[in-house]
């Protein structure tokens, strides 16, 4: 297989040797490359020949000593995404209402943005051709959706039949020495129970390659019409699923050193439970999957607060957040207005578009944010969360949006004020409320 050339930089290496958009990436010291993974892998011995064909039909080889050789792709991948194959009964694609843009109703289950990006995978789709090459480049970690090791559970949750058969993947990768990091997506009566105490114990089997595992709790969108029937977790459930995990992880970190498995931030909250403190996350493993986020805010912004040395600010500002992040948001704004005076109106918005089930910030829209805080007092600026809108890397109200396509832009001229986007980082969460640089 070949990959097809994009752009190639005038003045470049290939471009002195006449290669041209159009052209095909054959192969590296002899190697095809199939996808980005193939590239920055083989790019990693340097020197090495790369053969390209060019448009016209003539084999061009070059001797590249270093990797600025002036070449783009089409796409990052260098091919199209992989989609998903399955149809959980979890799924929360297939709960998004109608009339959205189409790239959200897009299923990934590709494993290089694993590698990649942190994306979590099923497997399902992998080829034996993928699986032997993660294992002969040693690509790792992997974040592999596992929701449960019970094979035909795991096909009944999954609506694949070869969904149980991948399992045996993790294992292979686990001999070969690839890290893991395994999620389980629980839904109550299905995989939590004695099934998750299953599951948690054949992962364990598989420790130090399987180096953490994160539970976390189904999300469900008012958009269920014709799914299969799941309910949410309530405070006697969530506790229920945090003591068993609690119970597991206490004695594997009596034995390892580590708890292994936790339980998402949003579990406690349901629960109506005490957060842990930040030993409990062994240096958060899966942060990026919502387990520690809110400890390991509340940490960060007390040591801002403590070590920020600025005069008192006489100002009032809105921040606005949801229901799950509510109560903690509250408690920093008393915080840092007892010791730099901001006024902080700390508002919850409720999440009307997908149903009041839906707690995190990030899936807020902009329609509920305007709805609910139009024509209301808000101060100086709006502090939102930066994952309230699509590109968690852009605080530009020109070009970022929210998830039903209004724009940061759009919210300012309707709510006739600043907003300010703001990251999950404590220390930055209270220069943002100073408006201190």
């Amino acid at each position: 297989m070949a990959v097809i050339i994009n752009e190639v930089k005038p003045f470049s290496k290939c471009w002195f040797f006449g290669v041209r958009a159009g052209d095909k990436l054959i192969s590296i010291d002899s190697k095809e490359v199939d996808d980005v993974l193939d590239y920055d892998f083989y790019m990693s011995f340097l020197p090495v020949e790369m053969e390209f064909l060019t448009s016209k039909g003539k084999t061009v080889r070059i001797k590249a000593t270093d990797e600025n050789v002036g070449i783009k792709f089409e796409t990052f991948l260098m091919d199209k995404q992989h989609s998903c194959r399955n149809k959980c009964i979890f799924c929360f694609i297939d709960q998004l209402p109608k009339g959205m843009r189409e790239s959200l109703y897009f299923k990934d289950d590709d494993s290089r943005l694993s590698f990649l990006f942190g994306n979590y995978v099923t497997l399902t789709n992998l080829t034996e051709h993928e699986i032997e090459r993660i294992i002969a480049m040693h690509i790792s970690p992997v974040n592999i959706s596992v929701h449960t090791m019970n094979p035909e559970l795991r096909v009944k949750m999954m609506n694949n039949k070869n969904a149980g058969k991948c399992l045996s993947i993790i294992k292979r990768f686990a001999d070969a020495g690839i890290k893991i990091n395994a999620q389980l997506v629980l839904c109550p009566g299905v995989n939590d129970g004695e099934e998750l105490r299953f599951s948690l114990t054949e992962l364990a089997k598989m420790y130090p390659s399987v180096q953490s595992i994160a539970a976390v709790p189904v999300g469900l969108t008012k958009f269920r019409d014709g799914l299969y029937p799941l309910k949410p977790y309530d405070k006697q459930t969530a506790g229920e699923t945090i003591d068993i995990i609690e119970e597991f992880s206490s004695k594997f970190k009596a034995e390892n050193g580590i708890r292994l498995a936790y339980p998402a931030d949003e579990f406690f909250l349901l629960a109506g439970r005490e957060m842990p403190q930040e030993e409990y996350y062994d240096e958060y493993p899966q942060i990026d999957n919502g387990v520690g986020l809110w400890t390991s805010l509340r940490d960060e912004f007390y040591e801002a607060v403590n070590e920020l040395d600025t005069k008192p600010v006489n100002k009032e500002i809105t921040l606005a957040t949801g229901k799950g992040a509510y109560p903690l948001m509250c408690e920093l704004a008393r915080v840092q207005e007892e010791k730099f005076g901001v006024k902080v109106n700390v508002v919850e918005i409720i999440n009307n578009f997908f149903g009041e089930n839906i707690t995190v910030a990030g899936l807020l829209t902009g329609t509920d944010l305007i709805a609910q805080l139009k024509d209301k007092p808000l101060g100086d600026c709006l502090l939102i969360p930066l994952v309230m809108t699509i590109d968690y890397t852009s605080h530009s109200t020109d070009k970022n949006k929210f998830l039903d396509d209004i724009t940061l832009k759009q919210a300012e001229k309707e709510l006739n004020i600043k907003i300010v986007p703001t990251q999950n980082d404590g220390t930055q969460l209270l220069k943002n409320i100073l408006g201190v640089e």
